[in-house]
């Protein structure tokens, strides 16, 4: 005879195996849908022209994870708004993996600077990894009658508005430098705005705009061939490729750093298998020998992380710039 206590066991465990069943499944199909990703090639939004450092450091990893993933991967060059275009792109994506977004840390610093609302760095996207970092370089063109970072502040100081920026955009950590630059040393240098380090440093080159403070992908060459002059780079040691160029720390602005960091994002909701798989992807990818003896002759620096290191990099960054942003009272419109 069954008395209401055994029902109620009964049912119970019928409820538990139902629940079991279902957290199986679950965990089945999200196992099955890792496996078959990507089944069709991927996009990838790169917000700035070609052939700047974010095009050139991209190009070299999806050219690495499209071997590894056995998919074809389509750069998209998105340029437009500093890079607001290209993400905006990513942000209204289906979150399926198939459409993502390799930039720089001004994918986060652009809402700190931009009068208007762009869009949420932290909360619109997701991200799956860092891919590494990089310092820029403060340089000149060979017009310039300066071969040291204090000899250019003099000239500055003593040429109010002769002397111009270039930035490779609004918002962006080139112009963030120049802003920090200009108010640490008392500088009083306009900073014009471009869509990408190429128009950037070929204005510079030109003759069309004095300096500029670029990431050393983009710049190196133009240093190597001797069309631009290096005063300073923005990292807090020395460049093993460039040990005669002082830091801007030792050069008039002590304790500075500001580096310009890589990664990978997905539109908001990536589900954690496809984030988990591609993280997995980019870690082989910048391990792969030819692309880190192509990433040494950049000077950049490939760093490995998990998607919520590079969550976490993304916060402390944001706290530390946007202090900076608001004690220089950077604001911008486009």
């Amino acid at each position: 005879m069954n008395t209401p206590g055994d029902n109620m066991v009964k049912k119970y465990s019928l409820s538990t195996l139902k629940l079991a069943f279902a957290g199986a499944a679950l965990l089945v199909g999200a196992f099955a849908h890792a496996q078959g990703y990507p089944n069709k090639p991927i996009r990838m939004v790169i917000p700035y022209t070609p052939g700047g450092s974010i095009d050139t450091v991209g190009r070299l990893v999806a050219d690495q994870l499209q071997r590894q993933l056995g998919q074809p991967i389509v750069i998209d060059n998105a340029p437009g708004a500093s890079g607001f275009v290209g993400a905006m792109h990513v942000k209204k994506a289906k979150p399926d993996g198939y459409t993502l977004l390799f930039n720089a840390s001004s994918q986060a610093y652009l809402p700190l600077v931009v009068a208007k609302k762009t869009y949420d760095a932290q909360r619109d996207f997701t991200p799956v990894g860092q891919i590494g970092y990089v310092p820029l370089i403060v340089a000149v063109n060979n017009d310039v009658p300066a071969k040291t970072m204090g000899e250019f502040v003099q000239l500055a100081k003593a040429n109010p508005n002769k002397y111009t920026w270039a930035t490779s955009g609004l918002g962006t950590t080139s112009h963030l430098s120049e802003e920090m630059v200009n108010r640490a040393l008392g500088l009083q240098m306009e900073i014009v705005a471009y869509k990408g380090a190429v128009p950037q440093l070929t204005d510079v080159i030109g003759g069309h705009v004095s300096a500029a403070i670029s990431p050393m992908p983009g710049v190196a060459p133009f240093v190597q061939g001797g069309r631009l002059r290096p005063l300073a780079v923005t990292s807090k040691v020395r460049v093993p490729s460039m040990p005669d160029v002082p830091t801007l720390s030792e050069a008039g602005m002590p304790g500075f750093e500001l580096l310009s960091w890589y990664g990978i994002w997905g539109p908001a909701d990536l589900p954690a298998d496809i984030t988990n798989r591609l993280n997995s992807e980019i870690a082989k990818a910048v391990d792969a020998p030819s692309l880190k003896a192509k990433f040494a002759e950049l000077s950049f620096v490939p760093v490995k992380s998990s998607p919520a290191q590079f969550k976490q990099l993304i916060a402390d960054d944001l706290a530390k710039i946007g202090k900076a942003v608001k004690d220089a009272g950077i604001r911008i419109d486009f």
